[in-house]
């Protein structure tokens, strides 16, 4: 598996695991579209998701010298 491959399947199962937690928890899906609509709060949403991003990504990686 490429790197590219590895990285659009990561991509995926992120995306489904969001699909997922709309279907499941329905406060989740009202606080995205009040943090649609309220700047206030989609900082947050963008910072988490960041965070999520940098986790499954980020973390573990060697640093290069």
């Amino acid at each position: 598996m490429t790197p590219f491959q590895r990285a659009a399947a990561r991509l995926m199962v992120l995306l489904a695991a969001l699909v997922a937690l709309v279907l499941l928890f329905k406060p989740v899906l009202i606080f995205v579209e009040m943090a649609a609509v309220e700047l206030r709060y989609f900082w947050w949403l963008i910072l988490l998701l960041s965070l999520a991003g940098w986790l499954i990504w980020g973390v573990g990686r060697k640093s290069k010298p």
